[in-house]
């Protein structure tokens, strides 16, 4: 779970120690505890303008080690001004995986439309039936039941727009199964020291993917603590595990995730940036075409986590 926000009284008066911005934004490196509403209020600013100035929205979370802007008033208001009303709170439906500050969605992600079929959707994709079925745990052969969230590949163009509103989410029937329960980053370190992987990076993925609840199930049909797709659990289970994998296992959850994380960490060289980057983009887009820019953003959130869990 998140820790609350509530910020304790040595910790506020070192938020209201920030820098004033007079004429323009000042830079601000997020420190542990602070919030969008705690640097807002140390300024004399709704958190709403604050929010607005940097480009997030009111309630997103900032992460300690974040880089975020301190604007002027006037910086703010204009900020305000140009930024669009609030949205009305969806329905509540599969929850995502954006769990800290300005985290980019998943890649991917599309939600089926009355008319789509596997073979359509694979074809504009540019693979094939069986590689997409594969990846999100689907029957090749099977009906595709509009409102199931899929992943397309990292760059396939995404499907022409419907003029049908898009149906609630469905998630399809794979593993690893999301299962209402949560870990801790002492759990995730266990099963990382056990692999010979960096538990900081470890923790501060899961975290990153889904704040560790292994309920969390992405638009783009990642599942799990580790947000672990079907075709991924699933090359894990016959590659990497040494045993088998419990798919409704929050533990096994993260030791799938980590699995490919170590993986993905012989791949680059040990570099736990790249590794990260792929974790998130794909290792063989990565290579090919290098980080996109919200792959960038996920590794410095990323990195920036690392220091929360002993890095």
């Amino acid at each position: 779970m998140r820790p609350p926000l509530l910020l304790p009284i040595a910790l506020l008066t070192a938020v209201l120690t920030v820098p004033a911005a007079a004429g323009a934004a000042v830079p601000h490196t997020v420190a542990p505890g602070e919030s969008l509403w705690s640097l807002a209020a140390a300024q004399n600013m709704t958190t709403r303008a604050f929010a607005a100035a940097n480009g997030l929205s009111p309630d997103a979370q900032i992460v300690a080690g974040q880089t975020i802007d301190v604007p002027s008033v006037s910086e703010a208001a204009v900020a305000l001004q140009s930024a669009p009303a609030a949205p009305a709170a969806p329905a509540a439906t599969t929850a995502t995986s954006t769990s800290t500050a300005a985290a980019p969605p998943p890649m991917g992600g599309y939600t089926v439309r009355p008319g789509d079929t596997l073979s359509s959707l694979a074809a504009q994709a540019g693979v094939s039936v069986s590689q997409m079925a594969y990846m999100n745990g689907l029957d090749p052969n099977g009906l595709l039941v509009a409102g199931t969230v899929v992943k397309l590949p990292t760059g396939a163009p995404a499907p022409a727009a419907s003029s049908q509103p898009a149906p609630a989410p469905v998630v399809p029937a794979a593993s690893p199964a999301p299962t209402s329960s949560t870990v801790t980053s002492g759990d995730i370190a266990a099963v990382a020291s056990r692999n010979g992987v960096p538990g900081d990076l470890s923790a501060a993925i899961a975290w990153q993917e889904s704040g560790f609840n292994n309920a969390m199930v992405s638009s783009a049909n990642a599942r799990g603590v580790m947000q672990v797709m079907p075709g991924t659990w699933d090359w894990v289970q016959s590659n990497l595990a040494a045993r088998h994998l419990d798919p409704n296992s929050a533990i096994d959850n993260v030791g799938a995730g980590v699995l490919y994380l170590g993986h993905l960490l012989r791949e680059t060289g040990g570099d736990p940036s790249m590794a990260a980057a792929a974790y998130y983009q794909g290792l063989s887009s990565v290579q090919r075409i290098g980080m996109l820019p919200e792959t960038q953003r996920y590794v410095a959130n990323v990195m920036a986590l690392r220091s929360r869990f002993g890095g």
